[in-house]
């Protein structure tokens, strides 16, 4: 059996970025895809249809956040390959008397 592994976010500020990170279609489709395994910015567009320079900006926002893991090698060819996998497998939101509460679920 797989054990949750949460992590409570208390700065208010840290709060906020992760619902506006969430709040974004593409932030949450690239999470999404990057969950089980990890990815090259060309193979999310190609699965998610989402522009290559949209996905880019993305992955900054999500790296900047702290929500993914950046991996790199060096193909036969000589060019410089980034993978990219999510850091997160959900999130958890609560709205109670006006207190937010946000809980990351982690990726093992």
């Amino acid at each position: 059996m797989q054990t949750l592994q949460l992590s409570r976010i208390q700065d208010s500020e840290r709060k906020n970025c992760m619902l506006e990170v969430v709040s974004d279609k593409y932030c949450r489709a690239i999470l999404e895809i990057i969950k089980s395994q990890p990815k090259s910015a060309i193979e999310i567009t190609n699965e998610t249809k989402i522009p290559i320079s949209t996905v880019y900006r993305r992955i900054q926002m999500l790296h900047d956040n702290k929500l993914l893991v950046t991996s790199g090698m060096i193909s036969e060819d000589g060019k410089r390959l980034f993978m990219y996998k999510s850091k997160i497998q959900g999130m958890k939101c609560n709205f109670n008397e006006g207190n937010v509460e946000v809980e990351l679920i982690l990726n093992n």
